[in-house]
């Protein structure tokens, strides 16, 4: 989830560099492992990048004398492929006399084959990027076409995956094309001027007129005109819209809070995650794994260390990937798993999950594992983190930053690396396995436009959430995978609203905790659906009855077409239906939502809980 600017003004004007830096710097939040600029002055491309904050860029830059330009592009990056240095920093070139420069935001999945192909033909490479493909690409197209248009439409017909491309080309020299295919891209339309960016933030200082562009289309812009085309070549309009938020706003992408944005980015989160990882045949193939097969085949026991809401999502995970697997999965707080002696030796893999990679207890759990002898795989959000560097493997989630301190889109996520983790284990384990691994990836790609359909509901959620701005304690129940939803239902709630919360396995009501239960009580109920085995539904809606009986407000999560909860519910919540063991990415969206609006109500600052950090360091 990158950030990205670009920017054409009068040929009397040197303005393009200060917009494109102002544009990153409001952009920065997208990603802040490195950044880099691309000028076409003189009838070449000139710029800078460099690894590290934005300021890094900034203080090379001054340190040059650059010559005034009025067509530029930018970029500040959330590294995937390849890490946070200034080689890999974007703007990319490409072509023998390095006239073209690219900035990219998002995944190009066949890289490595379209890579293999230029690498015969004698391409240099001077990045780890996937970014660097499409800019050599674009450039020999460009040498073929002679228009930077039809160079960007010829290359993108040839990538798979999600992607927003800009390109300028210095025989091009009032021009930039972009494309954009499942990530974000909108223009901004000024006079004598246009911009392009990742999202408004990056010109809302110039103008709040917009153009907003469909999937698999290209924009062309010079200072005095736009024109858009579909992938096909054919001719489209985009939709014209006035901004209405201010500048601060924008970079919350409208939103009053960073925690509701990043809510609303969890479709992309679970999207972006799961891309890249099957090659044509559907078969998983994990490249950030730098563990044989042959090991990872000999397991026969996992461990799970991560902290708070990371813990939650292995909880989760637990079931499964004891399911596809049938290797035993224990989740042990990482602040507990140095000091409770566990049984580890080489047979035994330990995978870590932290959104940082800096958290400490997690760390140190994971170089006691190393200690051990055992494998070690990382789950994490941030490149070039520490806990990465640590374990034998990392398998990064594509979460893009995430501000607020409550966790919320990287959960998502990394439930859903923890599963494609999984599936990749069972598909090691013979024919049967991946079968079964592929049917639960195509699954998996069924549930962003789910998450999608769900958050354009929840304005009930939040208008219960108001009215029970007041409430003292509120309860969580679920079995099967909605118990840890339960518990990390009861922690948001904790975290944002400081008020008392609790998660329980519903069938442990009965043995202490139905002793709570009072007239007027809430308890959200996180139901499976009818088809969950074991007869888990009955066994929900027979907790539900238990504790309406004694007078608890029940507040039901159950999937659509689900009738046999009405009776028992004051309130019912609908998700989308989804296979059981993919429930929780659904379930746990109403409960995100009803914190937010609940501490919202109570006037608390929700991106900055009381007492708390991101990223825990110490231990």
């Amino acid at each position: 989830m990158c950030g990205i600017v670009g920017y054409v003004g009068p040929n009397a004007d040197d303005k393009a560099l200060g917009v494109v830096m102002e544009g990153l710097a409001r952009l920065e939040y997208r990603g802040y492992d490195s950044a880099g600029v691309a000028l076409v002055a003189d009838g070449e491309v000139v710029g800078d990048k460099k690894a590290g904050k934005l300021e890094n860029l900034r203080a090379a830059l001054e340190a040059r004398d650059l010559p005034p330009s009025a067509t530029a592009i930018g970029h500040t990056r959330w590294a995937t492929h390849g890490g946070p240095t200034d080689a890999n920093a974007h703007p990319h070139r490409g072509g023998t006399d390095n006239k073209l420069a690219v900035v990219h935001n998002g995944i190009i999945e066949n890289f490595h084959a379209l890579k293999n192909e230029l690498l015969e033909q004698g391409v240099e490479f001077r990045s780890e990027t996937d970014t660097e493909v499409s800019a050599h690409l674009v450039a020999r197209a460009f040498e073929e076409a002679g228009d930077l248009t039809e160079a960007m439409r010829q290359v993108v017909n040839r990538l798979e995956g999600a992607f927003t491309l800009l390109a300028v080309h210095a025989d091009a020299p009032d021009t930039v094309v972009a494309a954009r295919r499942n990530s974000p891209l909108v223009v901004g339309l000024g006079e004598g001027e246009n911009f392009l960016g990742s999202d408004v933030a990056a010109f809302i200082g110039y103008t709040r007129n917009a153009l907003e562009l469909a999937q698999d289309q290209i924009v062309t812009i010079t200072p005095t005109s736009h024109e858009v085309i579909n992938f096909d070549g054919s001719p489209a309009e985009g939709k014209a819209y006035e901004v209405t938020w201010d500048a601060a706003a924008a970079e919350k992408g409208g939103y009053d809070t960073f925690m509701e944005k990043e809510i609303h980015d969890q479709p992309h989160a679970v999207r972006d995650t799961l891309l890249g990882r099957t090659d044509e045949t559907g078969r998983l193939v994990l490249d950030e794994l730098r563990i044989s097969e042959e090991q990872l085949s000999g397991i026969n026991r996992i461990y799970v260390v991560a902290c708070g809401t990371a813990a939650y999502a292995g909880m989760t995970a637990k079931y499964a990937i004891e399911h596809w697997t049938r290797i035993p999965v224990e989740v042990s707080l990482a602040h507990e798993f140095r000091y409770c002696d566990p049984i580890v030796d080489e047979r035994t893999l330990v995978v870590s999950i932290s959104q940082s990679g800096e958290t400490m207890d997690t760390l140190m759990a994971v170089k006691h594992a190393n200690e051990l002898g055992a494998l070690t795989i990382s789950i994490c959000n941030t490149h070039g983190s520490t806990i990465p560097r640590e374990s034998d493997a990392v398998l990064y989630t594509h979460a893009g930053p995430e501000i607020a301190v409550a966790s919320t889109k990287a959960f998502v996520a990394q439930i859903t690396a923890c599963y494609v983790l999984g599936l990749y284990l069972s598909q090691l384990r013979g024919k049967q396995y991946a079968d079964d691994a592929k049917n639960v990836m195509a699954e998996l790609a069924e549930i962003p436009e789910k998450i999608e359909t769900l958050l354009g509901s929840m304005d009930r959620v939040a208008e219960i959430a108001r009215f029970m701005a007041d409430s003292r304690a509120v309860l969580f129940l679920g079995r099967n995978v909605g118990y840890p939803i339960a518990l990390e239902g009861a922690l948001k709630l904790k975290e944002l609203a400081y008020i008392h919360a609790e998660g329980f396995a519903a069938g442990e009501l009965k043995h202490g905790p139905i002793a709570l239960i009072e007239p007027g009580q809430p308890v959200f109920v996180i139901v499976p659906g009818p088809d969950t085995p074991h007869d888990l539904h009955k066994k929900v809606v027979s907790n539900i009855q238990e504790i309406r009986a004694r007078g608890a407000r029940t507040l039901v999560i159950a999937e659509e077409g689900d009738e046999d909860v009405v009776a028992f519910a004051d309130e019912v919540i609908r998700v989308p239906q989804a296979p059981p063991l993919l429930e929780p990415l659904l379930t746990v969206i109403p409960l995100q939502v009803f914190a937010l609006h609940l501490a919202t109500a109570k006037g608390l600052d929700v991106d900055q809980p009381r007492n708390l950090a991101k990223s825990v360091t110490v231990e």
